[in-house]
């Protein structure tokens, strides 16, 4: 984990401090899209799956799209410029993002202040007015408006890539 990881506290009180409208809500944990489209209902908004990548060269990806996108990890790398991608493991995720597998979000680039990880946003998503991400945590839910996202993205030095997947 980084030396200080931020907590959920501490993320919402950022999202408030930014001028960025967010509503949390509670539900069970869940560990898959699978699982989370059993608590989802009734959270308006798009709901989200987060993929975090390596690829050959060593770099990280964090790739954000609607929870029911299909991603083809073998036609990506050319949409990204990376070179061949596969899943970063749990160790190298609480390193870099400061998280367990199962709340993977954008929201843990919060963490990521060495800028290791390079966010890949769905376009389509990101024309959608609420996003919906774990606040750090996969017992809880976060809804922004994707516009609200990319100032917090701002806010951490990443910039995303916005591409359609």
């Amino acid at each position: 984990m980084p030396p200080v990881a931020a907590t959920t506290e501490s993320l919402l009180a950022l999202l408030e401090r930014l001028e960025i409208e967010a509503t949390t809500h509670r539900h069970e944990p869940a560990f898959t899209v699978e699982q989370g489209n059993a608590v989802w209902s009734g959270i308006p908004g798009i709901h989200c799956k987060n993929l975090f990548l390596k690829d050959a060269k060593a770099r990280l990806w964090l790739v954000v799209a609607p929870a029911e996108r299909q991603i083809d990890l073998k036609r990506l790398p050319a949409r990204i410029g990376s070179a061949r991608l596969s899943f970063g493991s749990a160790e190298l995720l609480g390193e870099t993002l400061g998280i367990e597998p199962g709340s993977v979000t954008p929201f843990a680039l919060l963490n990521d202040s060495g800028r290791r990880v390079t966010p890949v946003l769905d376009a389509w998503m990101m024309q959608q007015p609420l996003v919906n991400y774990h606040p750090l945590r996969n017992d809880m839910t976060t809804t922004v408006a994707s516009s609200g996202l990319l100032r917090f993205l701002r806010h951490t030095g990443h910039v995303p890539e916005i591409v359609a997947l």
